[in-house]
């Protein structure tokens, strides 16, 4: 099983993370490396208290190309 995962370096550098098909379902880390720990972790938790049937992963990434300029 396989979950859609958003990482963000955050200010300071560590690294936060969150699942996007399991609502409230987030972590962090130090490093990259701590915040994969951390969300598989999480990820699992998540599933062992979910009551309801574990959601299908049916999300895809698609990057948006904006033409460049100033856009503030």
């Amino acid at each position: 099983m396989s979950f859609l995962t958003i990482f963000t370096q955050e200010k300071g550098g560590r690294f936060s993370v969150l699942v996007p098909a399991l609502p409230g379902c987030f972590s962090e880390g130090d490093t990259l490396e701590d915040a994969k720990k951390n969300i598989q972790e999480a990820i699992e938790l998540y599933l062992e208290e979910e009551e309801e049937s574990v959601p299908t992963n049916n999300q895809m990434v698609v990057a948006i190309d904006l033409p460049e300029k100033n856009y503030a």
